[in-house]
């Protein structure tokens, strides 16, 4: 079965960290996977994302100097650090991964054709 299954959401004050785990199971190939989030009533927004083409790795502006990506592919995870979190920062947390070649950057989320239920992620003082 394919499934994308994120974890280690949770609350967190200003300044504090979490990291957060998609556990991507089922897959064969895939062109990009990464990190994206939604705050409600705001669109989705890419947050980080790692290309096969290129083996880059990118982050929205927002988040860099914040946030890392990483990748173990033989446990067929991604992991994305957040560090120095704000309450902008409050959002559901979703992974994703794109399954056929693709060009435009991996922070862009059309196209992406597997996505998790989610983790949210809460930033409070």
């Amino acid at each position: 079965q394919l499934q994308l299954v994120e974890s280690g959401g949770g609350l967190v004050q200003p300044g504090g960290s979490l990291r957060l785990s998609c556990s991507a199971s089922g897959f064969t190939q895939y062109s990009a996977i990464g990190w994206f989030r939604q705050a409600p009533g705001k669109e989705r927004e890419g947050v980080a994302c790692f290309a096969r083409r290129g083996s880059s790795t990118n982050y929205a502006d927002s988040v860099r100097g914040r946030f890392t990506f990483s990748r173990d592919a033989a446990k067929e995870t991604v992991y994305l650090q957040m560090d120095k979190l704000n309450p902008d920062d409050t959002a559901v947390y979703y992974c994703a991964l794109h399954t056929v070649n693709r060009n435009r950057p991996c922070l862009v989320s059309s196209g992406y054709n597997y996505w998790g239920q989610g983790t949210q992620v809460t930033v409070s003082a």
